[in-house]
Parts: structure tokens; C-alpha cells; sequence
């Protein structure tokens, strides 16, 4: 007597090969559409929070900064608020993440990213962002508590040698710390300005599409979904050229890709949007982009009016798009929904599975 059909093949070590090991699957599936899209909501800031929150308060007549507490209430309002709308949401330990958790503002169902970086550089001698994490935080803590994906963000520059070679070592020590976790690693790597530009010159404009694809060659390969800048400057550069930006940028990616928002308008991200997802992007990590309005709003109620209709109306369209044309992050890994389906264990797998 045999159960099934008899046909599913053994595959499991197929995976395994790959760097999909047991945990970074599950993770992987968390934070996914259940068709390997992926459409996530960046809620880690902090820096940007507290400033949006204090220029609200200063508007209101109050001439202060916002309290731990006004911050974390904001971050879960905002959750329970879109959450629905995205497969995974992104949040960070000192405000966000066990009061996200304890208060069920991420539903249970939903995908839960921590982020591990701290969010004030630690800068080096000549000015430039070093990658650093929370202090008092760390991959394993995250992987206790029950986090789905760590995301990690390095600043990058192939071309600014006083930071290049120690932010790639960080990238891979954090690589190598959630591969001893099997616990799935979000890599994000943006661009900066430095020898006394700002982001608006043309000295770092003239770059920055460059920049982006060559970091994306250089450090994709050290996470399991990668979240890239759009390599490019919408009204700056012609459609042509950003295709062609983002043809590069897909082709360089060694692993599944995702496009950050930023902190642009949202009319300006949905077209990015659309233009990476043509080019072979996966899905989005997106933030102010949906929500920062948020904190012009007058008033709870007001503000509870725009989560309702405008931001999550936002998320969902996006959302939409990405289920619709984004490519499946177990393409980029060489598998098909048939493939996944079709794998098994082979009989006594747990002894070889790593332990602590």
C-alpha cells in the first residue's frame, strides 16, 4: 500500500545547495504573496519619524520632540493600519518590534522583518557612513524572537575606498551570522554623497546609477533577497536609459531584488515601481512613499481617514501590480511553483541539519 501518487522526487538537497535551507525557506514563504511576489511595508524608520512627528507637534502649537511612547504609538497605528495590504512588514527593535508583536498590530499571518542596523551612522575619519548595528541587538536575538527575515542596510560606495572594504566585511559578517541562524537576510545598499557633495549635485547624480549596479554586483550575492535603489533619476534621465539602468541592475542581481522607496512622492515611486517590475523585480520594500502624509493629518481622526483610504489604497494598487507582473523570487533561485511543490527530505535529514 503507498500513500500518494509515488512520483514526488527527493530534492530537498537541491535547495540546500542553493542556501535554501529549512529556516531561510520558511522565511521566504512568510513574507511572501502566495505567488512568490513579494510586497512589503517599511515602517523601521526612526530618524525620519521623530522629525515628520515633531514638525506635526510644533504645527500643533507644542514646541517639543515626540516621546518614546508618541513614537511607538505612531509606528502601530500605521501598522494596524496597512498591514492588511502588504505580505511582510519591516520594523525596528527600539521602537517597533515587541510592541508590534504583544499588541498583534502585525497580524499573525503577516510576514515580521526586523532591522538590524543602527539607525545613526557611525561615521569614519573622512565623514562617511559606516555600517554599524543596534546596539544591544543582533541576529540571534531577532531569531528568537520569532522574526521571519532580518534586513540589513549598508551604505555603499565601490569607489570610496575608506568605507568600501569595512562596509562589505560588516555585510558578510551579518551574511555568515544569519546563515548560522538559517534565519533569511533582506540586504539593502544605497548610495552617498561624500567628498562635500549632497545629494543633489551632479557630481553624485552623474553616479548614482552606476553606483547601484555595481554595488548590487558586488553585494547581492551576501543576502537571500536584495532591496535595491532605482538606479536612476526619473525626469533627469530618458525612459530609455532607466530601462536600460534596470536590465543591468537585474542582470547583476544574484538574488531575488526588491525596489526601496527613498522617501519619494508616491506618483513617483508607482512609476518606478512599474519600471522595475518590467525589468524582472520581484516586488517592493516601500515606506514613506505610502504613508508620510500621515503626519501633515490634523488630527487622530484625520489621520485615521488617510490610513483608511489613501495609504492603504496605495499599498493595495502597488500590491496589485506586483502580484500581477513582479517575477517570482524562486525564479531567480531557478524553480517553479511545480518545482517547490515536488521536494522532499530525504529519510534522517535532521542530523545533518546544523545546530547551535
Amino acid at each position: 500500500m503507498t500513500f500518494g501518487d509515488g512520483s514526488k522526487k527527493q530534492g530537498a538537497f537541491v535547495l540546500a545547495a542553493k542556501g535554501l535551507t529549512p529556516g531561510k525557506l520558511r522565511g521566504l514563504q512568510r513574507i511572501s504573496n502566495p505567488n512568490g511576489t513579494l510586497t512589503m511595508l517599511a515602517l523601521d524608520q526612526n530618524n525620519s519619524v521623530i522629525d515628520m512627528a515633531g514638525k506635526a507637534l510644533r504645527r500643533a502649537g507644542e514646541d517639543r520632540d515626540p516621546t518614546y511612547e508618541e513614537v511607538v504609538e505612531a509606528k502601530l497605528d500605521l501598522m494596524r493600519g496597512l498591514a492588511p495590504a502588504a505580505s511582510g512588514v519591516l520594523i525596528d527593535p527600539y521602537y517597533g518590534a515587541w510592541s508590534a508583536v504583544a499588541s498583534g498590530a502585525i497580524p499573525p499571518h503577516k510576514g515580521l522583518l526586523l532591522r538590524l542596523e543602527r539607525t545613526k551612522y557611525q561615521m569614519s575619519p573622512k565623514g562617511a557612513p559606516m555600517a554599524t548595528i543596534e546596539p544591544g541587538w543582533g541576529v540571534e536575538k531577532a531569531k528568537r524572537m520569532g522574526a521571519d527575515a532580518i534586513k540589513f542596510l549598508a551604505q555603499f560606495e565601490p569607489t570610496e575606498p575608506e568605507t568600501a572594504d569595512a562596509n562589505l566585511a560588516m555585510v558578510e559578517r551579518v551574511y555568515e551570522e544569519c546563515r548560522k541562524h538559517d534565519l533569511l537576510l533582506l540586504l539593502e545598499a544605497v548610495a552617498f554623497p561624500f567628498g562635500g557633495e549632497t545629494k543633489k549635485d551632479d557630481s553624485f547624480l552623474d553616479r548614482k546609477a552606476e553606483t547601484v549596479i555595481e554595488t548590487a554586483r558586488i553585494l547581492s550575492r551576501f543576502c537571500d533577497v536584495y532591496k535595491a535603489e532605482f538606479p536612476g533619476t526619473l525626469d533627469r534621465e530618458s525612459d530609455q536609459q532607466l530601462e536600460d539602468n534596470l536590465t543591468a541592475l537585474d542582470a547583476v542581481s544574484e538574488r531575488p531584488w526588491v525596489l526601496l522607496s527613498a522617501g519619494v512622492d508616491y506618483d513617483q515611486y508607482r512609476d518606478q515601481v512599474e519600471m522595475a517590475l518590467r525589468a524582472g523585480a520581484s516586488g517592493v520594500l516601500g515606506g514613506r512613499a505610502f504613508w508620510k502624509e500621515y503626519f501633515l493629518q490634523d488630527d487622530a481622526p484625520s489621520r485615521a481617514a488617510f490610513l483608511a483610504d489613501v495609504a492603504l489604497k496605495r499599498i493595495a494598487d502597488v500590491d496589485a501590480q506586483v502580484r500581477a507582473e513582479g517575477s517570482p523570487w524562486f525564479s531567480r533561485y531557478g524553480f517553479t511553483q511545480e518545482d517547490l511543490e515536488s521536494v522532499r527530505a530525504v529519510e534522517g535529514w535532521h542530523f545533518r541539519y546544523p545546530g547551535a
